[in-house]
């Protein structure tokens, strides 16, 4: 596997969702979350609707609902929160994310409902929470901004992928310039503390000059962040109805690396540092982060019908799909469901002590910051090197080293972590994905 393609996977939670079972029984939430630390939590709204579905994207969601389902959704979703706080109990939440989806489709009226129900159920104070909120060209508008602002909203991103019509087009997202400068103006003026901006390597027809083009229109911006995403073509996306997803093509490997390395170099160049192989920030911010959370450590409370939920030793959600039928009917049983239904874990993974070890493993080694091996020590007990004696075959290959009592990716490592992080993944839980029917 590490001589394959640097682009195997985002591994981006541990495990992934297609790990995750029906659990019978169904554990009740008050059960599940009775000996969690609740002092630090991250929350986390899903909004499964958009005004388009990306010819990329495989995240659960669906474009252009009917206004009622939307109407119904909102309303489920509070009720759902009422079960959720009853069960868990006193919370702070430390961080918070509406996501999707594209929370912004909501009109200004529900978005300012989706607040009062994170506000007035959950306790949710998005200044404190350092809230971050996903937006798009075409519902980054004037009247859904001042809804994001008046709340305390900290952080906006947006996904704009190319400044290039043709290759914005190329990847399955039919936006325009005007749209995306106009939103960015909209976005400047309502003065959030960071913005962050999404671009997209590897698109058909792209070649090192466009993808110049790209990165330095979104510099002129000053974004406090910029993300850097490969292309992936998955099963049951648009892009995937297109072509084989799981074709090699070790040209574009090639230059999938190729165009990462030169928006690594030009975002260090213009004073960015980089905390992921996708994430990078100027360097006079802060950790987006901070000392009150540790995605490695605190507990995840989700809402909504695609949201998961993590706690030391099951994570949770509902059940999952990517193509636009089956999404469609688990958001109508969503909204149907009784109110009892969410005062228990439906689908999930339970996680053993070396799938603990693992998954912390993994959160910290795919951040620029590394693993600290006494941290490790510390919340386990034992040693990091000792547990994982695989790490050895990436070391020979110069993808990771140690830095006193640190392990972490070199350059090099970190622009490999679509290949590192599944070739982590436990023999058992690479056995349930891989028995899970796409749909």
């Amino acid at each position: 596997m590490l001589d394959g393609s640097p682009y195997q996977g985002y591994l981006y939670a541990y495990p992934h969702k297609t790990a995750y079972r029906r659990l019978e029984p169904r554990p009740p939430l008050r059960e599940v979350w009775q000996a969690e630390p609740r002092d630090r939590l991250f929350l986390y709204v899903h909004v499964p609707f958009c005004e388009m579905r990306c010819g990329f994207c495989n995240l659960f969601t669906r474009a252009r609902p009917p206004a009622e389902q939307v109407s119904d959704y909102l309303r489920q979703l509070r009720v759902q929160a009422e079960q959720v706080a009853a069960a868990i109990g006193p919370a702070r939440y430390a961080r918070a994310a509406f996501g999707g989806g594209t929370p912004t489709y909501l009109t200004a009226a529900e978005l300012d409902e989706l607040y009062a129900v994170t506000r007035d159920v959950m306790g949710l104070r998005p200044g404190e929470a350092g809230l971050s909120v996903e937006t798009s060209p075409a519902t980054a508008t004037d009247d859904r901004l001042a809804v994001l602002a008046a709340h305390g909203t900290h952080r906006v991103s947006m996904g704009v992928q190319s400044f290039l019509d043709a290759e914005a087009h190329a990847a399955g997202r039919p936006q325009n310039r005007v749209e995306v400068d106009r939103a960015l103006d909209a976005l400047r003026a309502a003065r959030f503390p960071v913005l962050n901006l999404d671009l997209i390597y590897g698109i058909p027809g792209q070649t090192s000059r466009t993808w110049e083009y790209s990165l330095e229109t979104a510099l002129q911006w000053r974004p406090e962040e910029i993300f850097l995403y490969p292309l992936y073509v998955r099963p049951l996306t648009g892009l995937g109805r297109r072509g084989d997803p799981d074709a090699p093509d070790d040209d574009w490997d090639r230059q999938r690396l190729e165009l990462y390395r030169q928006g690594r170099d030009r975002l260090l160049a213009a004073g960015y540092r980089q905390l992921s192989m996708r994430q990078f920030r100027r360097r006079e911010l802060p950790d987006p982060d901070g000392p009150d959370y540790s995605c490695q450590d605190d507990g995840m409370v989700g809402l909504g019908c695609g949201a998961r939920s993590y706690t030391r030793q099951l994570h949770y959600s509902f059940d999952y799909a990517v193509s636009v039928r089956e999404v469609r009917g688990i958001i109508d049983d969503y909204v149907r469901r009784p109110a009892g239904d969410f005062a228990y874990a439906e689908v999930g993974f339970a996680l053993d002590g070396a799938e603990q070890r693992l998954r912390w493993l993994v959160k910290s080694l795919l951040r620029a910051d590394g693993a600290d091996a006494d941290a490790y020590q510390a919340q386990f007990g034992t040693e990091l090197a000792t547990d994982h004696p695989h790490l050895t075959a990436i070391e020979a290959r110069g993808w990771v080293g140690w830095d006193g009592p640190i392990l972490k990716l070199t350059p090099e490592g970190l622009g490999r972590s679509d290949l590192i992080g599944p070739w982590l993944i436990s023999d058992t839980v690479r056995a349930a994905m891989a028995q899970a029917v796409l749909r």
